[in-house]
């Protein structure tokens, strides 16, 4: 198979199967989380199941300063690579482009160099999150293969990315469908790990605050 072969086929029956996965998969997250439903609360309203949800959302994304001050460092770095994730996969403009061919919605880009900067920052929090999770003892003792796998997948595109716009090593089409069949390792087990956090987040967020909103309770 020469490297333009290669290509077509990460680009055409690899993505597809991969699309087909996590859809397929994403659909039966949700699906079982909806299925599973809620008992009715017998409890005397006394506030606003909705209010509720929804300030648990917002409040669990925004932490009080007492959680600040006890998990910095896991709060900022969080909040970097997660930010940093968004803007280079989002907001780049071959990404974009391919949003727009598959969706048909296109948005401003921002500039090139400005998501080559972003991603080596992530990569970089990436790094030292998985470096502070191998010390502490703590998050080394619970932490498991899957904790593994999720980081591992989460990082190989941002580096296959970087490796492939600064033209590294190999040929510019084989760093393409090694960038892409990165992608498509991730797309096949996000809907498996707790990757579907992305997706299920807010369901619990506003679950669990709609509870505590009912019963006057803040959460």
């Amino acid at each position: 198979m020469t490297e333009t072969e290669f290509l077509l086929w990460v680009r055409g029956p690899a993505l597809q199967v991969a699309s087909i996965i996590f859809i397929l998969g994403i659909a039966a997250r949700v699906l079982e989380i909806l299925i599973i439903g809620r008992k009715r609360d017998l409890a005397e309203a006394r506030g606003s199941a909705v209010a509720g949800g929804l300030r648990t959302i917002i409040m669990r994304t925004f932490q009080d300063p007492g959680t600040w001050k006890r998990s910095t460092f896991t709060l900022v770095s969080g909040f970097v690579f997660h930010i940093g994730l968004f803007i280079t996969i989002v907001l780049y403009a071959p990404h974009i482009l391919v949003i727009e061919e598959v969706l048909g919605v296109s948005w401003p880009a921002l500039p090139t160099p400005v998501v080559d900067a972003t991603a080596v920052i992530t990569m970089i929090a990436l790094v030292a999150v998985l470096i502070h999770r191998l010390r502490d003892p703590v998050k080394r003792f619970l932490s498991r293969f899957q904790d593994y796998l999720v980081w591992f997948v989460t990082f190989l595109p941002l580096l296959t990315g970087y490796i492939a716009f600064h033209r590294i090593g190999l040929s510019p089409t084989m760093l393409i469908a090694i960038h892409i069949l990165s992608v498509e390792l991730l797309m096949v087990v996000f809907p498996f790990t707790k990757l579907t956090h992305a997706v299920t987040l807010f369901f619990s967020r506003y679950y669990n605050g709609a509870i505590s909103g009912y019963r006057g309770v803040k959460s």
